[in-house]
């Protein structure tokens, strides 16, 4: 009875040990929290000479590539989905 147990145990812990490597090896490892779209646009459009469609555009480019360029302006080498979207006229979209 009691080699029953102890393999029950043995048999339980060792199950465990797998669940938490297939778990560990399995999660994204290095993905970015989620950005406050609002806030990010909010500084990039803060010297721009129209704000609200700034941040329309901005918000918009954001919601959909999950990031905005850092500065008020350029480096969109960050954020190369933000960089390449066009309007439907084929115009840069994002600010």
């Amino acid at each position: 009875m009691a080699s029953t147990s102890a393999s029950g145990r043995l048999l339980f812990s060792l199950s465990l040990v797998v669940l938490v490597l297939l778990v560990e090896t399995t999660a994204p490892h290095g993905q970015a929290e989620a950005i406050d779209c609002g806030a990010s646009c909010a500084y990039r459009c803060s010297k721009s000479g129209r704000p609200k469609m700034c941040l329309r555009a901005c918000g918009t480019c954001c919601q959909r590539c999950g990031c905005v360029p850092p500065g008020t302006s350029g480096n969109e080498n960050v954020c190369p989905c933000y960089a390449n979207m066009t309007t439907h006229n084929g115009k840069h979209k994002c600010p």
